[in-house]
Formats: structure tokens, C-alpha cells, sequence
């Protein structure tokens, strides 16, 4: 089978395993059928930004181009830093974007992988966002009403726990241990001002991710379209946004948004 086409992000469904869709063009590709299998991965040269869709010889901050990057309300600061958000002020790149993104509920929550941390999503990216960090297990802490009051807590909790996925342990499955996370949700719960604790979550169910992967490497050598234009092997696994081929070869597939590429494998 081949396909053709510019790649985004795998689309991903909670499931046991967790089941993975690669989007190319077009079509979706149902990866957990191919562990196991070859594939192969060409890439042209062609780079789309995901904004605007335009050509752009280099793409930044994961799939834009540099105008978009500087434009874009999807690409703003906030993205990376809600405490940043002032769109209940109407101040946004994208009043109508913030709207419909910025002010609506979030969720701060602790994930788990080689270590707790702690993070934001928008309430609907529950739990895609802990499946593309490839969190093994985690908790909603706080329901608030904006971006802008999830990420000053988030700022408050980083002086207690990481806010960062190592993302090498995270591929070879060091998970932390003896973690009880409704009793971890109490114990940050306690660390927060009275005027976050408020927007305590009532979910307190600890959500536990497996993921497709036959086996897990030892030793990982990161791939790069940008330095090597075919990737080729069998695939090994699937956690958070990266392919796991044999070797201990790893393709990040969300850092190439927007490449065209040439996708075969066999049925």
C-alpha cells in the first residue's frame, strides 16, 4: 500500500491499547494494525505550514511557517505558557480563536511517566493530551474556567513538581513507582492558595494508558526527515507521538507537521 501526502499529528483513541491513526493527506492510516510490519517513509523536500498552507523551507514550532509563527493564534505564547493568557481582557492574536480556546474549562492535572508532573489542557483534549505525552497514568486536579487561571496555577505547582516529559525514559517505558495518584491529588491540592484550591476537580478517577509496543528499546537514536530523507524498518511501538522502529530508531512524528511524505507498507 502507499500513500501520499502532508502528516500531521497521530490521531489517537483510548483504548487498551491505546489505538493510533496516522494522517496523511487525506487518509488515515490504522498504525496498530503494522506492528510488527515494514514500513517505509520518504520525504520529498516539500514542507506545508499547517496555518496557512503555504511552502516554507523550514517549519517552526512544529509546523508553521515564520509569519504564521509570529501570527497565528494557535502558535502564540500562550500555547506553551497559559499563564501568558489575557483573553478574558480581549486581548489575543485571535479574539474569536481565544473565545472558543482560551476561555473555555481547563483542566491542570499530575501525569505520571518516569516522574509526576504537573500540566494544562482544555477540558475536550482529555486525554489526548496525556496520551501524547505517553503518561502511564494520570488525574485531573483542577477544572477552572480559563486558560489564563490553569496556567497561573500550573506556575504556582512547578515549584513542586516538573512540568517537563523526559522524553527518552518516557520511550523506554521507566515509569515511577508506588505513586498513589487520588493521594497525590490531595497532597498538591494542599500546596495551592485558597483561591485556586476552589476549582478543586470532584473527577478523581486515575486514568491508566497502555500503549501498542511490542518491545521497548534500551538504547535510542532519534530520526530526522530533515537529516535523513528515508526512514525505513519494522515498527516496533507506539507511545506518545513517536514510532518505535527496530534498533532503537525513534521518529517524533508531531515535530514534522505539515512534511510531505510517501508512506508505504505492506497489507
Amino acid at each position: 500500500m502507499e500513500y501520499q501526502g502532508n502528516i500531521l499529528k497521530m490521531r489517537a483513541e483510548l483504548a487498551d491499547p491505546v489505538q493510533y491513526f496516522f494522517r496523511i493527506g487525506d487518509q488515515e492510516i490504522d498504525m496498530n494494525a503494522l506492528l510488527g510490519k515494514y514500513i517505509r517513509m520518504q520525504f520529498d523536500g516539500q514542507i506545508n505550514c499547517i496555518s496557512c498552507g503555504k511552502k516554507t523551507k523550514t517549519s517552526f514550532g512544529q509546523g508553521f511557517c515564520y509569519s504564521c509563527l509570529q501570527t497565528a493564534p494557535e502558535a502564540s505564547e500562550t500555547v506553551m505558557r497559559p499563564e501568558l493568557s489575557k483573553a478574558e481582557f480581549g486581548l489575543a492574536r485571535d479574539p474569536e480563536w481565544a473565545k472558543e480556546h482560551d476561555l473555555i474549562d481547563h483542566f491542570v492535572y499530575l501525569a505520571v511517566s518516569r516522574e509526576l508532573k504537573v500540566g494544562v489542557t482544555r477540558h475536550h483534549q482529555v486525554p489526548t493530551r496525556w496520551i501524547d505525552q505517553g503518561a502511564s497514568y494520570a488525574i485531573r486536579l483542577l477544572k477552572t474556567p480559563n486558560r489564563h487561571i490553569a496556567g497561573v496555577a500550573e506556575v504556582f505547582l512547578k515549584k513542586y513538581f516538573t512540568d517537563k516529559t523526559n522524553w527518552r525514559d518516557m520511550l523506554k517505558n521507566h515509569v515511577a513507582e508506588n505513586l498513589e495518584l487520588v493521594e497525590e491529588k490531595e497532597n498538591a491540592l494542599r500546596l495551592l492558595p485558597a483561591e485556586l484550591q476552589q476549582y478543586r476537580s470532584e473527577q478523581d478517577e486515575v486514568v491508566h494508558l497502555q500503549y501498542p509496543v511490542l518491545e521497548y528499546p534500551s538504547k535510542i537514536s532519534s530520526l530526522s526527515f530533515d537529516k535523513q530523507p528515508v526512514i525505513e524498518g519494522n515498527l516496533q511501538g507506539i507511545k506518545g507521538q513517536y514510532l518505535l522502529l527496530d534498533g532503537g530508531r525513534v521518529l517524533n512524528i508531531r515535530k514534522h507537521n505539515g512534511y510531505f511524505l510517501t508512506l508505504t507498507f505492506e497489507s
